[in-house]
């Protein structure tokens, strides 16, 4: 984030930061967040912010239907917490959160997984990939399944993670129950098979890639051959060191059962990085613009904070 931006009136002020957001996601119209009727509301006197939707007869403001909703901390703390974020290359833990918000950490830790709620992709996703493009596939294993000793296992004790990363573009993330055949389902549901330039090291599951992808090279990490030609996986295995750097060095600890909430932490920022010319203010509105339609309530989320 530039010097200076955390002194941007949105983030010391709730009325300026409710005007903002309701700029941001209400370019279109006014839009009631429990019937979606747009531009069919009027403003309530007295109460600032509120509206009184025509249709359902309901009243509303900019955080009905967002992971905002219902949210006790004021509104131009969640800006920052978003812009704070979006802007963290490897992230910014609850710790330093609730120190710098002057909020619980308990509140922390919930507001911080409900941002990554709006960073997750919204509904079904178009294919990686297509002609003359390439994407890479690895897996990587992080953290200790509950209750499995390290001890003699190798890294069955750990959570697998499948990646696939379009060169100059984007990265998708996925926890596995294990690696195998069994990820062909997640990649060819992501990756297109025609034209793609599919690459991958010589992991067993990997050598029957060719009776999908027509165009798929594999390097031998091995015999200590990292690229041949166009033929690597050093991209994938740079959003890898990124993600664990983040996770041991700010993080420190996940649950399994949040795991995927920090992959869409971490893909979102790559997807939305700075080498695509997309700066931190763009990088966090993206981030906003993804709040709609999202409820997360700490039931939801489970567990007692930990990161």
């Amino acid at each position: 984030m530039a010097k200076g931006a955390l002194n941007n009136p949105i983030f010391q002020d709730k009325t300026k930061a409710r005007v903002w957001l309701e700029s941001l996601l209400w370019v279109d119209g006014r839009s009631c967040g429990y019937c979606g009727v747009v531009d069919d509301s009027t403003a309530i006197k007295g109460r600032d912010g509120y509206y009184s939707c025509k249709s359902c007869r309901k009243q509303f403001t900019i955080t009905v239907g967002t992971v905002f909703e219902r949210s006790h901390i004021p509104l131009n703390k969640w800006l920052m917490a978003a812009f704070l974020l979006c802007a963290s290359k490897k992230g910014i833990s609850a710790h330093q959160m609730h120190r710098m918000m002057g909020i619980t950490y308990k509140s922390a830790w919930f507001m911080m997984h409900r941002l990554r709620e709006a960073m997750a992709p919204a509904g079904k996703l178009p294919p990686m990939g297509g002609e003359g493009k390439y994407v890479e596939a690895d897996e990587t294993f992080y953290g200790n399944k509950p209750g499995m000793k390290r001890k003699h296992m190798g890294s069955k004790h750990k959570h697998a993670i499948l990646a696939l990363v379009e060169r100059g573009g984007e990265v998708r993330s996925f926890v596995v129950p294990k690696v195998g055949l069994s990820l062909y389902p997640i990649i060819l549901k992501n990756v297109k098979r025609e034209g793609t330039k599919f690459q991958t090291d010589t992991a067993p599951w990997y050598k029957g890639a060719s009776d999908f992808f027509p165009d798929h090279s594999m390097v031998d990490h091995m015999a200590n051959e990292y690229a041949r030609g166009d033929a690597t996986t050093n991209t994938i295995e740079g959003v890898f060191s990124i993600f664990k750097r983040g996770m041991v060095g700010t993080y420190q600890h996940c649950g399994e059962q949040h795991l995927h909430r920090y992959l869409a932490e971490f893909d979102f920022r790559y997807s939305n990085r700075a080498a695509l010319e997309i700066s931190d203010e763009v990088r966090a509105e993206k981030a906003l613009k993804g709040i709609v339609g999202k409820r997360l309530t700490y039931r939801r989320i489970g567990g007692e904070a930990n990161a």
